[in-house]
């Protein structure tokens, strides 16, 4: 097998658009020879713990909402090229998303990672969802396959949550400085939303490899 470590925030467009077109891929070649799994980056490591304003959140980060419309109105664009809607103005608040990505690294116990981090996508760009608060994580735990019950305990608790900011300090030192990045085999990076076509093109290349090899 080869490993994929997918590192990401759930609050990252460009990271809902990467992993679509990955998935493509790897529905195009279902003999992929991948194994995946979801490490978190927090694009806002000094966010608030209840999040911020989004009105105030793109005024400090793009001179305002008529920046950050330039900015959007092309991801959108992308993103609605590869069947995505995401629908900006029902985003109220950007969270701070340690707490989703404790989720995400206890789905990973269970196998769900992916479910999990389908469900935050969709609850963040197209529902407007607050990813910082546990009732909605709880809520996209039950979506996702995962026990709710358990996952409210865990939330209301500190589990983990060194690990993940470890997890991200690690990504930092290594370089990453944007998601998505895949990391592949521990050692071969891909950064950014890379299109449907160069990850066939790279399943096919690594597949004849290891057929090379075996």
């Amino acid at each position: 097998m080869t490993t994929v470590e997918i590192i990401s925030d759930p609050i990252c467009p460009w990271c809902y658009i990467g992993k679509t077109r990955f998935e493509a891929a790897l529905a195009l070649r279902p003999d992929h020879p991948f194994k995946i799994s979801w490490k978190p980056f927090q694009l806002n490591p000094d966010m608030p713990k209840s999040g911020m304003d989004r009105a105030e959140y793109l005024e400090q980060k793009f001179g305002g909402r008529d920046g950050a419309a330039q900015v959007y109105g092309g991801i959108v664009k992308a993103a609605e090229l590869d069947g995505l809607f995401i629908d900006i103005n029902k985003i109220k608040r950007t969270p701070n998303t340690i707490n989703a990505h404790r989720l995400i690294h206890w789905a990973g116990l269970e196998g769900l990672q992916n479910e999990v981090v389908a469900e935050l996508f969709l609850a963040y760009f197209t529902r407007g969802e607050d990813i910082s608060e546990a009732k909605t994580l709880i809520n996209i735990a039950g979506k996702a396959g995962m026990q709710p019950a358990l996952a409210e305990r865990l939330l209301a608790s500190d589990a983990d949550s060194d690990e993940i900011r470890a997890e991200d300090e690690k990504a930092r030192e290594m370089g990453v400085s944007g998601v998505p990045t895949f990391l592949i085999d521990g050692q071969y990076v891909v950064n950014g939303a890379r299109d449907t076509g160069f990850w066939v093109d790279l399943i096919d290349e690594i597949t004849a490899i290891k057929a090379k090899t075996e």
